[in-house]
């Protein structure tokens, strides 16, 4: 079976190589910001990420070009055991989860959504 992450009670299939990304559009800037996820040993790492432009907290990291219309960059972070996405309600856009499909995530208000790597991962 190939990689899964659990979002609230939803099994989401992953791409091949076991990534996914999320994509949403931020709250201030009302820019996309994009992230590149891996489940590797249990674990969610932030492989890439990138924003369409830059402002209030959407600065590109160390490293940062610009490709195809993004600053794209490679995060320096360790890996998580999982990932807390909020649902406010109040932003313009959901969480976009795309794995072996796209579904979006957290676009009504609710609880804080967890991600995270299912047992079988």
């Amino acid at each position: 079976m190939s990689a899964c992450v659990l979002a609230g009670a939803l099994v989401l299939g992953l791409a091949a190589g076991d990534r996914f990304t999320l994509e949403w559009t931020h709250s201030v800037e009302r820019e996309a910001w994009r992230e590149t996820w891996e489940v590797a040993d249990h674990h969610l790492h932030l492989v890439e990420a990138a924003v369409k432009g830059s402002g209030a907290g959407m600065e590109p990291g160390p490293g940062g070009h610009f490709q195809d219309g993004w600053w794209v960059w490679v995060p320096d972070l360790a890996p998580v055991a999982e990932l807390n996405l909020a649902a406010s309600g109040m932003t313009p856009s959901a969480w976009r989860f795309c794995g072996a499909e796209c579904t979006d995530l957290g676009a009504a208000p609710g609880e804080a959504l967890r991600l995270a790597p299912c047992a079988a991962s």
